[in-house]
This record gives C-alpha cells, sequence and structure tokens, in this order.
C-alpha cells in the first residue's frame, strides 16, 4: 500500500534540549494515520502534520477498552545513522494484542514502512545526546460510534513520535520499589498480556499511593494469592539469587517483554543459569535477610534495565547488594545499549537500520 505524504508547512520552530526532554512530553511535527473498515480493510494510509483526532462521543473506545498500543524507538547510532532495536517482535506483539481485543492485525511489512517513513521525515527530532532516543509509539482504536457492546466494524491505527531522555529521574542508578499486598495487575485467563490501556489505567491507584511514599515504582504480586512475583511497574522483574537468575514465566498475566527476551538470551550466552519460574516475595526477602539475593533489576523498552537498591513490603525495608547498581545489571545496560547505538557488535541480528 502507498503512503501519501502531506508536510508540515508550520514545523515547530523551537525544539527542547536533550537535557530537558524527560519522558514522553514532546512529539515530533508529523504523525502516521490508517483507517480500517469492515469488507474494506485497511486503506488510506497517509503520513500528515501531528493534529488533533476526531472521535465521535460514542466511538467504542471510549466505552469499551478496544485499545492496544506498542512502544519502542529510534537510534542515533555511533556511525551517524539511525536504528531500531527488534522491531518485528514489536510488531507482533502488537498484532497479538490486537487478535485478543478482536481487532484487526496490521501487516508487518506496512507496518515496519510506516514506522521508518515517519521517522526518516522527523529524522532532526532524533536526539543525539547519551541516553536520548525518539520514542514511538503505535496505537490502535476502535472508531465506530455505537454503544451497543460489541467489536467495533471501524479503526484507527496511527503512530507517533517523541524525543525523550531517562525514564527515571534516578536515571541509571538504583530505584526504590513499593510491594503492593493489597491490589493486583491482572488475574490468569484475562488480558494481563496484552499491550492495552485497561492494564495501566488500573495500576494509578496504588503508583499514586508508592509515590507519596517515596517509592519510584510498584512491584505487583499474583492476583489470586498475592504470594507470587509478576511485574515491576510496567516492566518485568528479574532477581539474581546466588548464581541463579530468575524471572516470572510468561503465564498470560505480565508481558511478554521484549528487552525481557533479549537480556534471557545475552544471560544465557554468558553461561548464566537462567531460570523462567514462579518465585514468591516470601522467597526474595528470605534471599534479601540471608544475603542470597545478589541483585533486582527490572527490563522495559522505556528504561532498558532498571536496577533496584531497595523494596518495601508490609512497612518493612529491604536494602538490595547495600543499594548498589549489580555487576550483571550494569553488563547487561552496557551491552543492551551498545547494540541498540550501534557501539557494539550485534550478534543476534537484533538491530535494523532506518536510513
Amino acid at each position: 500500500m502507498e503512503i501519501k505524504v502531506t508536510k508540515s508547512t508550520n514545523p515547530q520552530r523551537e525544539r527542547p534540549k536533550d537535557s530537558e526532554l524527560g519522558f514522553g512530553k514532546y512529539t515530533t511535527d508529523h504523525m502516521f494515520l490508517m483507517d480500517y473498515a469492515l469488507g474494506k480493510g485497511w486503506h488510506d494510509a497517509r503520513i500528515v502534520p501531528y493534529q488533533h483526532l476526531r472521535l465521535d462521543p460514542a466511538a467504542m473506545v471510549l466505552h469499551y477498552n478496544q485499545e492496544v498500543f506498542e512502544g519502542l524507538k529510534a537510534y542515533a547510532l555511533a556511525n551517524g545513522g539511525i536504528g531500531l532495536f527488534r522491531p518485528e517482535k514489536n510488531i507482533q506483539r502488537m498484532n497479538a494484542s490486537a487478535q485478543r481485543l478482536v481487532m484487526p492485525e496490521v501487516d508487518s511489512q506496512l507496518f515496519l514502512q510506516a514506522m521508518k517513513q515517519l521517522v526518516m521525515i522527523d529524522r532532526e527530532w532524533l536526539p543525539k545526546s547519551e541516553g536520548t532516543s525518539l520514542y514511538i509509539r503505535p496505537t490502535m482504536i476502535a472508531t465506530e460510534p455505537m454503544i451497543g457492546i460489541r467489536a467495533s466494524e471501524r479503526y484507527l491505527f496511527y503512530i507517533i513520535l517523541s524525543p525523550v531522555g531517562a525514564y527515571y529521574p534516578e536515571g541509571f542508578n538504583p530505584t526504590r520499589i513499593y510491594v503492593s499486598d493489597t491490589h493486583s495487575r491482572a488475574a490468569k485467563h484475562g488480558v494481563g498480556h496484552v499491550k492495552t490501556s485497561g492494564n495501566y489505567g488500573s495500576t494509578l491507584f496504588v503508583f499514586q499511593e508508592a509515590a507519596v511514599k517515596g517509592y519510584t515504582q510498584v512491584l505487583w504480586l499474583d492476583a489470586n494469592e498475592l504470594k507470587y512475583i509478576e511485574e515491576v511497574g510496567t516492566s518485568n522483574a528479574f532477581f539474581l539469587i546466588d548464581d541463579e537468575l530468575i524471572t516470572p514465566p510468561l503465564e498470560g498475566t505480565i508481558l511478554p517483554g521484549i528487552t525481557r527476551d533479549s537480556a534471557i538470551q545475552l544471560a544465557t550466552s554468558w553461561q548464566l543459569r537462567v531460570s523462567e519460574r514462579l518465585i514468591s516475595i516470601d522467597e526474595v526477602i528470605d534471599a534479601c535477610r540471608s544475603g542470597a539475593l545478589k541483585e533486582m533489576f527490572a527490563t522495559g523498552t522505556a528504561a532498558v534495565i532498571s536496577p533496584v537498591g531497595e523494596i518495601s513490603y508490609k512497612g518493612e525495608q529491604f536494602r538490595i547488594a547495600d543499594g548498589k547498581t549489580g555487576k550483571l545489571a550494569q553488563r547487561l545496560y552496557d551491552e543492551l545499549t551498545g547494540i541498540q547505538y550501534g557501539r557494539r557488535d550485534d550478534p543476534f541480528g537484533w538491530r535494523i537500520r532506518v536510513d
């Protein structure tokens, strides 16, 4: 499908300095849009000046949460080019999310073409400083005006870009984590593995509670027993106990993270013992008390690797490895960002050039 391009005649002249970016505060000059109608399929692929969406108040996304999205980044490569990190995995995951919510899939080649073309059009927005990137947010929403509950017959797929810096104010420094033993994020047989807005809005209550207490993120436990660890905020959790690197298994309640998968592949290639298994909060606390817990960190697109220096559980604080960044977390961060920015070899073929 041809992508029609309409360039902005009024691009933003005042662009933020790299040091002012934060995460998700700014958007670029253009966006990609494409429409779907039952019986017609996807059509009218276009790149246009960044603009407001026009939705009927009865649009089904506003009532029944037929919405999925993704997040990945474009990087300024060390040789001057632009790269993406494993974009095919984001495309696969978004199509899997769409399938679960009875939404139409997007052709993977068109999806990748749209991202590349949009990034090239707004490439002047790509920040160059260490740790910065151009965040890519593909989204699909149900647009049919219909109050009755059923799957929509019309959809909008769009992509926007945002120049970003570090996700956490701490940067790559240990964070403090609050363990919720009163609320859960997702239950088995639901949509915990789907990247949809409903999985995020429902977490804000506990996140706000943790923030008031001075914590950066929330560690979620399973919905059935509030016993087994699932995710850290919107990231996947890892624990290095003695010589075993442990991460909760993908059983439908947590997001199959792309950085998670990359960390597992790297650690395995380094001959580390990696286990995808159930791990209880009691096991973590016991390991912390005995000194067997060497490291804890989270993985995700936004922050890559986030070392954890302290967790709070049932009113008690537990420091991990003296609150310092662990050697494995540092090694994973250096290797992943080295591949993403083109400073290191890419033995897995994860890096894809845009230009």
